[in-house]
Order: structure tokens, then C-alpha cells, then sequence
């Protein structure tokens, strides 16, 4: 796999924790449809509502079990011979939140929904700049909220650890630039470091293979060896709040984020 690196202009971004002891504020949302929402919709439409006025945005909606909560519960009233309501089955797919979102603001621009494991997150980070790039005067929105699944599935690999991330990307409003990588892990990691040097350069000293990477593509100074994290949505957290460098690996398989005050 050829190492992969790209620059996302971030305007505004915005999380919910899901520790968050009190229910997000949605009430942009009608109230017939607000207490049919579960709290995966609800916390997605919170930060992408943060994130956005009244202008048409494309959204990409993340999240690797998605409504599987909702799902769980018609698939248990079907094996006890209960009815199953059709609004609970309605707001059960994953692209659920995109369809109450676009109806609540009048929006009819296109809405993705991606799930990919583990790596939900990063991938749909690359489609957002992927739809950014190919029409960079139209802002995207990238929305991903998860919660772990049902405990009838039993131990899941690499679980999520839920709560909702929002960021729109947007050039002409951008505060900064995030700089993003996917690359193998190549060398030594026994040190706690990520090793090695990718295909775009030379690592300088203190340095991983994939800031080198990012530091050839973009032109900015070596960053410092980023923290890793158990789930990537800990990891770009952490590199949103701090803007410091943050890493989450898998096998050999390694994303890197970086935050960048000036664009690329």
C-alpha cells in the first residue's frame, strides 16, 4: 500500500463527548421528530448544527455500527413476534441522520454515509477531501458519531469509543489545516516510536516516516513524535484541542494527524 497524505481545510469543528451527562440541545429539530431520534442521531446533528448556518453544505456522515442499537431492538421484536414500528425501521439505516438533517435546513445537497471498521474515521476524512477537491468553492461537512454496539455481540475489535465529531471544510474560512496520513509502519517500534522513512523523504531526527511525509508534501517544519491512541477519534481529538501530532495504529497500518496554522 502506497503511503497516503492530503491537507483538509478545517473552518469549524466541534465534538460531544460521550460521557455528556445531559441530552445535546437539538431543538432546530421539530419536536415530533426530536423524541423519535435516537442518541446517535442526536449528538451527529448536534456538531454538525455547530457546525453550519443556513448555506448548502454536502455532508459525509461516519460511523462504524451506525443505528445498530435501533436494529438490535427491531431484530428482538421480530424474534418475539411483536410488531415492528416503521418509524423505528425508517430511522434504523445508517444515513438516518443525513436525511433529518437535510430536511430540518431545506438542504437537498448530496449526503454520503461511510462505515469501514475501525478506520471509519479516517477513511471518511479522505472521502471529505476527496468531495472538497473536486469542488473546493462548495464546503463539506464531515459528521461521525458512534457508541459501542449492543452487548449481545460480545467483544468487538478494536471498539469504538463513541460520541460525535463534526468538521466542516472549508477554505475560505478556514482557521487552520489539518495534515492527514495513512501509511505501514516500517522499522523499529519497540522504542514507542513509529519508525522508518516513507516514500515523500527523509525522517529527521525525532521524527516518524510519515511526519517526514507530511513535512515534504505540505513544507513546514518537522513536528515533534505524536502521542497514539487507543481510537482515532481520541487521536484527531487530540490533535484538534492541543494542535499537537497524534497517531492511531492498527497492525502495520498507521494514521497520523497533524495541525498546521498556515494551508499547505
Amino acid at each position: 500500500m502506497p503511503d497516503l497524505h492530503w491537507t483538509i481545510p478545517v473552518g469549524r469543528w466541534s465534538s460531544w463527548p460521550a460521557t455528556a451527562s445531559a441530552a445535546p440541545d437539538i431543538g432546530f429539530i421539530e419536536p415530533i421528530v426530536r423524541r423519535r431520534l435516537s442518541t446517535l442521531s442526536k449528538v451527529a446533528l448536534k456538531v454538525a448544527h455547530d457546525c453550519v448556518a443556513q448555506d448548502a453544505v454536502r455532508v459525509v456522515f461516519a460511523s462504524r455500527h451506525g443505528e445498530l442499537r435501533r436494529t438490535t431492538d427491531i431484530l428482538r421484536s421480530i424474534s418475539a413476534g411483536e410488531p415492528v414500528s416503521p418509524t423505528a425501521f425508517s430511522l434504523s439505516v445508517l444515513n438516518a441522520m443525513t436525511g433529518v438533517f437535510g430536511i430540518a435546513r431545506g438542504d437537498r445537497s448530496a449526503a454520503s454515509a461511510i462505515s469501514a471498521g475501525a478506520q471509519t474515521l479516517g477513511y471518511a476524512l479522505l472521502e471529505a477531501h476527496a468531495q472538497y477537491a473536486t469542488q473546493s468553492d462548495s464546503p463539506v461537512l464531515l459528521v461521525y458519531a458512534d457508541e459501542p454496539a449492543d452487548a449481545a455481540y460480545g467483544t468487538i475489535e478494536d471498539e469504538v469509543q463513541g460520541g460525535a465529531l463534526a468538521i466542516l471544510l472549508d477554505g475560505e474560512a478556514a482557521t487552520g489545516h489539518m495534515v492527514c496520513s495513512l501509511s505501514r509502519a516500517v522499522g523499529d517500534q519497540t522504542s514507542g516510536r513509529l519508525g522508518g522513512v516513507s516514500e515523500a523523504g527523509a525522517a529527521q531526527p525525532g521524527e516518524t516516516g510519515i511526519d517526514a511525509g507530511a513535512r515534504a508534501s505540505t513544507g513546514v517544519a518537522p513536528t515533534p513524535a505524536p502521542a497514539s491512541f487507543a481510537t482515532q477519534s481520541q487521536a484527531l481529538l487530540h490533535c484538534l484541542e492541543t494542535g499537537q501530532p497524534a497517531c492511531w495504529q492498527r497492525a502495520d497500518i498507521i494514521w497520523h494527524w497533524s495541525w498546521h496554522d498556515r494551508a499547505a
